[in-house]
């Protein structure tokens, strides 16, 4: 029964945890799941520690929906998509440098569009045709299974456990206590040939304590903005940032292919 020993700390952190309920206030940063901070010129800053990166890029890489879509237990509770959390795990890792084919792409289309129909400057516009960059991968992320609660049946296990059973609260604080795990997986294919070059899947759990909202996990063996705000969205994001270590240690053994230049940066920009 793996489950009891770490059970008992769970229970004593809840009831820890409930004597300061009543505070309320807002703490900027805090919170969140494990995945955090942001990408840009400037690198990954404030990226999670577990975050597994590339000394250099191999490639651009698009990121695809999952034509099968998404099924996730929390229903209305979660994003309907995690591919922008994984393309914040793909620009912080430094390992595959990301182009657009959704939003930011119909975002290009409309400004040529507009362009075309003279509503923007003909003279000095940096909008023109054959400016973009291609995808020489497409990044395809999958929801495997997420449960919100692995653990069913806990407090009848603890009930058969004498020592445990005459524990005052002990059975009724063990019903309110669910494992949530999830497991996700990252397919990466060649665009030039077709080719799956690329596997990696990833795996969280979390313990939710029920009250209080508390929550104690092991992340992946180790997640975006709107995948922080269930316990549930955390697990899945964390199993999304252990899918994406598994594949970078696929990706570092890639021959890296001809990159288009670097986007022009300041020369006095703040250091991070």
């Amino acid at each position: 029964m793996p489950r009891i020993k770490p059970l008992v700390v769970v229970l004593t952190c809840l009831a820890l945890g409930l004597a300061g309920c009543g505070e309320k206030k807002i703490e900027l940063g805090q919170g969140g799941s494990v995945v955090t901070g942001s990408a840009g010129p400037q690198g990954a800053q404030g990226a999670t520690a577990e975050l597994v990166r590339c000394d250099a890029p191999v490639a651009t890489v698009a990121l695809a929906e999952n034509p099968h879509g998404y099924v996730m237990g929390a229903g209305g509770h979660l994003p309907a998509s995690p591919v922008p959390l994984v393309k914040l795990l793909a620009q912080q890792s430094g390992c595959l440098r990301v182009v657009d084919r959704a939003a930011g792409l119909r975002g290009t289309v409309q400004e040529q569009e507009l362009k075309e129909a003279g509503v923007l400057r003909q003279e000095g516009s940096t909008i023109a045709k054959g400016r973009g960059y291609e995808a020489q991968y497409t990044l395809t992320p999958s929801l495997t299974f997420s449960e919100q609660n692995a653990g069913q049946g806990l407090a009848g296990i603890l009930a058969l456990i004498p020592v445990l059973r005459d524990m005052a609260g002990l059975i009724g604080l063990a019903e309110q206590v669910k494992f949530k795990e999830a497991q996700t997986a990252l397919l990466l294919s060649d665009n030039e040939t077709t080719e799956q070059v690329a596997a990696a899947t990833g795996a969280a759990r979390a313990t939710d304590l029920g009250v209080g909202g508390l929550v104690l996990g092991q992340l992946g063996g180790a997640a975006g903005a709107g995948w922080s705000n269930t316990n549930e969205g955390k697990v899945i994001a964390a199993a999304f940032l252990d899918a994406h270590n598994h594949l970078v240690q696929q990706l570092r053994t890639l021959q890296a292919k001809p990159l288009p230049p670097a986007i022009p940066t300041r020369t006095d920009a703040p250091k991070p």
